[in-house]
């Protein structure tokens, strides 16, 4: 195993009495050795940013490889004007990775980029723009393009939302609650406040469980902060390409990948409706499931054993069925686990 390095005295984030900062960039990376550097060469040419201070904060999400190695050489050769700050986070999932970027922030705006997201070199001009010009969005997304390393099926269209690819329009606008769109942690900007306030510090899809990876995690965060008097906008002039491996492609990823994201359904559903509206939503949505299952067997019936994106719906459908149940028995499971540890020993 690769040598950890504690590089935390060396890029340490400097004091409250330090200059304040404009904007952060927090890159959450797992075993990004190979990734990383492209993101941060790209951040280091970064143009319109003269009259701002800005950050990078690179958390490390107990990465196996030599990820902080690398985080050490361009600590080594790095403008000083904007320095990089390393953090470990052992906990594994990309809302533990990232509630430790939010905390450890010294801006009022943060934006994460994942270890595969290429920014436009006006990306830091673009996001520090409109969030001072719209005082009133707590959170906003970029536009995101798909790069990928092999050519997807010519029905991948109906799955690529799932991907982190938003192509939303040219001009920027509010993501409507009653829509029950959000957009992807990949280039999204956040207030750091209002991200403190209002998003907890353990959300319940954060990280693997049951053999599964859990994922919705952004959009749990985004829900919370949708719930307040904050708005979550698209905004366009932040352009940023997601590179897609062609392993991400192969049915050994993606089924398993949309079966997490059917079980983690059930609770960005629920945090996206009031209280008192949740008994009356429920059976609705489990009606709409059902039908979903039924008219995606009739439509697809021989292709879901051969045709993947029509696999990977099918797996979402029945296990965004079956996630009541599923994140029911994890809290209870979780429950009886935290009780039992907090039981005294006799």
């Amino acid at each position: 195993m690769p040598k950890q390095y504690n590089l935390q005295s060396k890029s340490a984030l400097v004091d409250s009495k330090s200059p304040s900062i404009d904007f952060t960039v927090a890159i959450c990376t797992y075993n990004g050795e190979h990734r990383l550097p492209e993101v941060l060469d790209i951040l280091k040419k970064q143009i319109q940013i003269e009259a701002l201070r800005w950050e990078i904060i690179v958390v490390d999400n107990n990465s196996r490889d030599h990820t902080a190695q690398v985080v050490r050489n361009y600590q080594a050769d790095w403008p000083a004007a904007f320095p990089i700050h390393y953090l470990f986070e052992s906990k594994q999932g990309a809302a533990f990775a990232r509630n430790l970027a939010v905390r450890n922030a010294r801006s009022p705006l943060v934006g994460f980029l994942d270890d595969d997201n290429l920014p436009a070199v006006n990306w830091i001009a673009a996001a520090y723009a409109f969030g001072k010009e719209h005082p009133n969005v707590g959170a906003y997304g970029s536009q995101i393009h798909g790069q990928f390393e092999t050519r997807p099926p010519e029905n991948f269209h109906r799955i690529e939302s799932f991907f982190a690819i938003t192509q939303r329009g040219t001009e920027p606008h509010r993501y409507e609650p009653w829509l029950k769109v959000l957009p992807p942690s990949a280039g999204l900007v956040v207030r750091r406040s209002v991200w403190l306030k209002n998003v907890p510090e353990n959300c319940l899809l954060t990280g693997r469980f049951d053999h599964f990876m859990l994922t919705g995690e952004d959009l749990e965060a985004l829900s919370h902060i949708q719930l307040t008097d904050w708005e979550i906008w698209h905004n366009p002039a932040m352009q940023v390409h997601h590179k897609i491996p062609s392993w991400r492609l192969d049915p050994q990823y993606l089924i398993p990948f949309f079966r997490g994201v059917g079980l983690g359904r059930h609770v960005t559903r629920m945090l996206s409706v009031k209280p008192w509206q949740r008994p009356f939503i429920f059976p609705i949505y489990m009606a709409n499931d059902i039908r979903k299952l039924i008219v995606h067997l009739i439509r697809y019936r021989n292709a879901c054993k051969t045709d993947l994106v029509a696999r990977c719906e099918m797996q979402l459908f029945l296990c965004s069925l079956v996630s009541p149940f599923y994140i029911w028995g994890k809290i209870w499971r979780k429950g009886r686990l935290e009780k039992r540890h907090s039981t005294p020993q006799l």
